[in-house]
């Protein structure tokens, strides 16, 4: 089993911006999430592409009563304890930016929740919340990133820290960590039965939106920013949580080969692979979800693609489909219905 981290969102995209020029994240995201002095930019097996090692994944707490003051590290965990019933739990948050996906009444919701950082989560602004428990979607948030808490020091404020793990084998063909995620914080908050509830509800949106057996796969090229002139692409390797969502909408990842979150191919390997759409994942970039498809379609590497030619370029958060999120099968029939143009 693979017990590391879950790739955080906007702040390792600038991470990589900054190392790479071209990195997975594109251009730093407009906000406080860039600029990280003091990572290791040694890469690891489970980053890959020059991103940055991670803490270790923590064992889940084992409490012995449901924690009375939360502080979740981002917005994706702040939305599954929500759904789970435990608003009220809730101190404070970081990277509320989370929260754009979310509409109507679940978005005021979360918008009500107090915002501790607008970036990835300092510890002092966390620690200072006195929480109990500590809870994020990745463990880049618990010392991964200059600033964030590590999971030593939050316990010596008296903190536990619950985080969601990979576990699932590389090339990940489903969103089982996210399941499990959900599953483990019901239990920690004595909520089973919502969290069943929460789990059953996902997955009858992914089997709504998976094609039909039968149905051809679609090569796919994920992107989160434009091709730069002389530098590789970079995209979704197979041992992230988005591999899973491509696959159940019925996608081939053309770089799930590569055993890591993140991967990059040349533009010759592009070409010769010749996606057949093109996933562009927004959130990363400081242009409209628009302008940074415009500027891929545009691209010269990508001009030859299938996916050019015939336009088959489909938008979708970050925020629901990097990470375990509430929305995870909202992401996979967005990427089905674009894919295989159904709809």
């Amino acid at each position: 089993m693979r017990r590391h981290r879950r790739t955080i969102t906007t702040a390792l995209a600038a991470v990589a911006t900054v190392v790479l020029l071209a990195g997975c994240g594109g251009e730093p995201a407009a906000g406080d999430h860039a600029g990280h002095e003091g990572v290791d930019m040694g890469g690891s097996s489970a980053g890959g592409a020059g991103h940055p090692a991670a803490p270790a994944c923590p064992p889940v707490p084992q409490l012995a009563a449901p924690p009375e003051r939360v502080v979740t590290m981002d917005g994706g965990a702040a939305a599954i304890l929500t759904e789970l019933g435990q608003r009220e739990r809730i101190v404070g948050t970081a990277a509320p930016d989370f929260f754009t996906a979310f509409t109507g009444a679940e978005r005021s919701e979360l918008d009500s929740i107090p915002v501790l950082d607008t970036g990835q989560g300092n510890t002092e602004s966390v620690v200072a919340a006195k929480p109990d428990l500590v809870v994020g979607i990745s463990s880049y948030s618990f010392g991964g990133f200059d600033g964030t808490p590590s999971v030593e020091r939050l316990q010596q404020a008296g903190a536990a820290s619950l985080v969601a793990c990979d576990d699932t084998p590389s090339p990940v063909q489903n969103i089982d960590d996210t399941y499990t995620f959900v599953q483990q914080a019901a239990t920690v908050f004595g909520a089973q039965a919502q969290g069943t509830q929460l789990v059953d509800r996902i997955k009858a949106q992914v089997t709504a939106a998976t094609p039909a057996p039968g149905t051809a796969p679609v090569r796919v090229l994920a992107l989160s920013s434009a091709p730069q002139t002389g530098q590789p692409l970079m995209t979704q390797g197979g041992s992230g949580l988005a591999n899973g969502i491509l696959t159940l909408a019925g996608g081939t990842n053309i770089a799930a080969d590569q055993d890591s979150d993140f991967a990059s191919l040349s533009a010759e390997q592009v070409a010769a692979l010749d996606p057949q759409a093109i996933v562009v994942i927004t959130g990363f970039s400081p242009q409209s979800d628009a302008e940074l498809t415009a500027a891929i379609r545009s691209s010269p590497a990508l001009a030859s693609t299938t996916a050019v030619r015939e336009n088959r370029l489909v938008t979708v958060p970050q925020s629901i489909t990097l990470s375990p999120s509430v929305l995870n099968g909202q992401a996979v029939a967005t990427i089905a219905k674009g894919i295989h143009g159904t709809g």
